[in-house]
């Protein structure tokens, strides 16, 4: 794999998620000819034949280099981007990326400060799945990003290794089973997550634990999901659990105030919501501005502005470094 040129093995990733030659020369920008001539001399590099020419499909040998290539792909462009941020300029771009949970009010007031210290910048928040947002902090397309997911008590998210990363801890919130109003359960004093594994779900994924991940944290089968929910409306999620079409598993802060909706802490096993805050290294600016008061470092307020201050953030209490 050393001598693999990483321009052909990103056009055998091309043509084997599209299934056509034709297809990935068009995305990638080359002749067909040339896309052909890449991939021939990647299969002569390996000693194998990769792909399937009619139908366009990976051979065994083809599935295998695929599982190293995405991450090999990944780790070049992370290497790319974290060496052009360590040698870059001061920036003045803010592009945070956040799964649906993770926008709270310890961001909010984190981007007013950021704001009020560089008028100029516009943040963009990107609201994205948890699966594609480390990739996207190392390969730069977003700045930094909060991601949640369930996790046991102060423990790290278990995200991928994409790179050299730093995540921070900035919340810890209680997990509860989200119910219908009236339901036996609901108002419980606590409950045992296996207990639940019969009981109708709603696969909502890019919002709540998925069946395998419920499975896991329990410790056995079950958690079929009734229902599948895709999308990040939250609004819409709580009010099919409102008409009974399923239960999920929320921090429990979301479900005080939601109508039609009660709920019941899980007491077995201990879990919480874990927000992190993932970064790379940032030239100093408003992104490296926004991880300081995230981090919860504190400081002069008036010396925010200053290359290499410490900001006043979330209190100690808040806060857990991986």
């Amino acid at each position: 794999m050393v001598a693999v040129d990483p321009q052909q093995l990103r056009t055998f990733v091309t043509v084997a998620r599209l299934a056509s030659f034709s297809e990935a020369a068009r995305e990638l920008g080359y002749t067909q000819s040339a896309v052909s001539q890449q991939i021939a001399a990647l299969e002569a590099d390996l000693g194998a034949a990769l792909l399937v020419r009619r139908p366009v499909g990976p051979t065994g040998a083809g599935r295998r280099l695929l599982e190293h290539a995405a991450p090999l792909l990944v780790r070049l462009e992370a290497a790319r981007a974290d060496v052009a941020r360590l040698a870059g300029a001061p920036s003045a771009r803010l592009v945070l990326g956040a799964t649906p949970l993770a926008v709270g009010a310890t961001l909010g007031r984190a981007l007013g400060e950021v704001r009020r210290i560089y008028p100029g910048v516009e943040p963009v928040v990107r609201v994205l799945a948890q699966d594609v947002l480390p990739a996207q902090v190392a390969t730069g397309e977003v700045d930094l990003a909060l991601i949640d997911g369930l996790a046991a008590p102060s423990d790290p998210l278990a995200l991928p290794d994409v790179g050299p990363l730093r995540t921070v801890a900035v919340a810890e919130r209680p997990v509860a089973v989200a119910l219908p109003v009236g339901h036996p359960l609901a108002g419980h004093r606590g409950l045992a997550l296996a207990d639940l594994s019969a009981a109708r779900w709603l696969d909502a994924p890019d919002l709540t634990p998925t069946a395998a991940r419920l499975r896991a944290a329990a410790g056995v089968d079950g958690f079929r999901p009734a229902v599948r929910y895709q999308g990040t409306d939250l609004h819409g999620l709580l009010a099919l659990v409102a008409a009974g079409h399923g239960l999920t598993l929320l921090p429990e802060p979301v479900l005080a105030r939601a109508p039609g909706v009660g709920s019941a802490p899980i007491a077995v096993p201990r879990l919480a919501h874990r927000t992190e805050l993932v970064h790379g290294s940032l030239p100093e600016g408003p992104a490296a501005l926004l991880v300081r008061l995230l981090e919860g470092s504190r400081g002069d307020r008036d010396r925010l502005a200053a290359p290499n201050s410490v900001a006043r953030g979330v209190g100690p209490d808040e806060m857990i470094t991986r």
